[in-house]
Parts: C-alpha cells; sequence; structure tokens
C-alpha cells in the first residue's frame, strides 16, 4: 500500500517465464475492481489501513499487519476450486473491471462494512463454501493467529488496537476467545500454497499424444489423409493463436511469433503466449509511465490495450487462449475425417437422365 515502487520493479520477463502472468493479472484486476469502487461511491478501498498506519507513525507506536498477503489467498482459493467455479471467479473480475451498473445506497453502504476480496466475488462466495473459506474464514483463523503471535513477541505491550474489515469481526472475535490457536503452527498452514492438481496436465498431454497419434494413423493409411489433418492442426492452432494476438493489439511480429509457435505443442517448453509477449517486450518494451499509470488506467478498459505493461499480459493469455481453442477444434475436425474415411463408401451407378441403359450382351452363339 505504501511502495508505489514495487510496480516500477516488476520484472516482466521473469514473470513471463515463471508462469504468473494470471496471478498478475488478477491481482490487478482487482485493483482495478478496487480503484472503480473508490471513483463511483467515494469510497477509498484501504483508507482505514493507511490512516491506521498514519496514527501509529503519528504516535511512534509499533503497526502490525495481521492479513494473509493477498497473492496467498488468491492462489489457495484458485486451487481449491473446480473448474466452473474458476471460470466464474474470472467472470466476476472481468465484470469488475468493465462492469459500468449503478449501485443503490444499500449497496454502497454494504461496500463500506465488508470485505474487499468478499465483495469482488461477492456474486458467488455466499454460495461456495470452499471460496467463502479461502477469502473469509482462513484469513479470520490468520489473523487470529498473527494478532497472537506478535502480542507473545512483544510482552511489554498491554493493549491493542486492530482495524479489520467489518465482515471479519465476528470470526476474529471467536477466534481469539477460543484462544486454542497455536500461532506458528497455524500460520505455517495457512500460508502453504495447496500443490496443483497434476491430472488435468496429463489428461490433456494424454489427448494431444493420442491426437497425434491419430495423425500418424491417418499417414499409414493415406498420406493425402495425413497431411490434411496435419495442415487443418497447424491451420487452426495458428490461426486463432494469431486472432488473439490481433484482439489484444500486439505488435504484428509478436502475432507471427506466437502462430508460428502454437502448432509445436508436443516440443514447445513454454505457451505461445509466452513466446508473443516475450518478443512484444522486445518490440515495445513498458516505459516507466507506464509502470507509473498501469493501476490508473486500468479502472478502464481500454487502458489494457493503452498501457504497455497491461497490453503485455492481455497478448499473453489471448494467445494462450486462441491456441487453446485452435486445438479444440482441429481436433474434433481431425478425429472426424479419420472416422468418415474408414466408413464403407457406397457407390450407386445411375443412368443419365434420357439416356437408354446399354444392351445386355448376346449369349446366343455364333451361327457358321
Amino acid at each position: 500500500m505504501r511502495d508505489p515502487e514495487q510496480i516500477r520493479q516488476m520484472d516482466l520477463f521473469r514473470v513471463i517465464r515463471d508462469g504468473k502472468v494470471g496471478m498478475v493479472a488478477a491481482s490487478l484486476a482487482l485493483g482495478a475492481f478496487q480503484r472503480r469502487l473508490a471513483e463511483r461511491f467515494g469510497v477509498e478501498p484501504g483508507a482505514e489501513m493507511l490512516a491506521a498506519m498514519d496514527g501509529a507513525a503519528t504516535r511512534a507506536v509499533p503497526c502490525w499487519l495481521i492479513d494473509r498477503e493477498v497473492g496467498t489467498t488468491l492462489k489457495r482459493a484458485w486451487r481449491n476450486v473446480g473448474f466452473g467455479e474458476r471460470m466464474r471467479i474470472l467472470g466476476s473480475l472481468g465484470a469488475g473491471v468493465l462492469g459500468g451498473e449503478d449501485a443503490s445506497e444499500s449497496e454502497i453502504e454494504a461496500l463500506k462494512q465488508g470485505d474487499m476480496l468478499e465483495d469482488a466475488f461477492s456474486e458467488f462466495a455466499r454460495d461456495s463454501a470452499t471460496l467463502f473459506r479461502s477469502l473469509i474464514e482462513e484469513r479470520d483463523r490468520y489473523m487470529a493467529a498473527a494478532l497472537q503471535q506478535q502480542t507473545e513477541r512483544a510482552s511489554q505491550v498491554r493493549r491493542v488496537l486492530v482495524v479489520i474489515g467489518a465482515g471479519h469481526l465476528a470470526g476474529l472475535s471467536q477466534w481469539l476467545r477460543e484462544g486454542e490457536l497455536q500461532a506458528g503452527r497455524e500460520l505455517l498452514e495457512l500460508d502453504r500454497i495447496p500443490p496443483a492438481s497434476r491430472w488435468p496436465k496429463w489428461i490433456a498431454i494424454g489427448l494431444v499424444l493420442a491426437l497425434f497419434a491419430v495423425i500418424a494413423y491417418a499417414f499409414f493409411k493415406n498420406p493425402a489423409l495425413g497431411f490434411s489433418t496435419l495442415l487443418d492442426w497447424a491451420l487452426f492452432t495458428a490461426g486463432l493463436a494469431a486472432l488473439g494476438g490481433v484482439l489484444a493489439g500486439g505488435h504484428p511480429l509478436s502475432i507471427l511469433v506466437g502462430a508460428v509457435v502454437a502448432p509445436f505443442k508436443p516440443i514447445r517448453i513454454l505457451p505461445p503466449g509466452a513466446f508473443a509477449a516475450m518478443t512484444e517486450l522486445l518490440l515495445r518494451r513498458p516505459r516507466v509511465a507506464d509502470f507509473e499509470a498501469l493501476k490508473a488506467d486500468l479502472v478502464r478498459w481500454r487502458g489494457w490495450w493503452r498501457n504497455r505493461v497491461a497490453r503485455t499480459l492481455l497478448l499473453f493469455m489471448l494467445v494462450n487462449l486462441g491456441a487453446l481453442a485452435g486445438e479444440y477444434i482441429a481436433g474434433i475436425k481431425i478425429l472426424r475425417a479419420v472416422i468418415l474415411s474408414r466408413l464403407p463408401r457406397r457407390t450407386l451407378n445411375v443412368a443419365s437422365a434420357g439416356t437408354a441403359p446399354p444392351p445386355a450382351p448376346d449369349a446366343s452363339p455364333a451361327r457358321p
């Protein structure tokens, strides 16, 4: 909250290489949502926290940050929910960035009393026990454990003023009253990010290998059919990856690189969006002004295309999305072509209209 240099020091090459584009984009989208609330309702997100930090600095008293890092919270929530809820999270973030509907007075008051993460996903957080646990209940436990740990370390402290969102008051109070927390163990457990599930990755690899086995079979049975299936794969993956790059407003060379790399799924070490985004960084290196204006630009949807940092992240995501769509479409088309080639062909000789069929040959023996 107090480090404006943090975004300027972001190494985009490393973010892309380490596969953290999605998390960075989600954090930026959440920040854009918060700024939209500030502009629309006059409710400055985090203003109470800044006031508490300023008050502590003025009085020269310790200031403890007891909430869990938002990146850890989002990662735990993401890893613990299924595919459908993940799509709803993305939709909620997108609606928060692009939405422009007005809110009622009661909704504004609810935002003032609520929790920012809960507000961001309010459409379905209450309907998802897993998501609500990650966004609210776990953070209640985390803050209670962090507060207990800090007070144990600072034995000379007699009173502590805790500034939290109203949505956490009941949960935090309950955990503190129970007094059965083992602070160190709780913090380690709640800071741990669950490992990503491996079965979706293995299923995807298996499907790709099976698809290329089908293409190899097509070449073995009919070289023309094999060439046609391979051409379908290349055209759909490259074409839709290029379309994603065009929609993101990427440099023509960046779009070309993403399109060329997209068909080589079995052998490339990074997704096509990574190659396109890295090329974009070389051709259109973000300026200092882009980093400085990043948060403000993302409040408006046009800013995702105007700001070079945001456009690079957008290029990464849309090229990958296009390539993925191309893989599924090409796969369906290839399987259909191979299956149809295996069906028996029926031939039917039909005489042309108005043409008499040829006479049957005379089978009588020839006369001497």
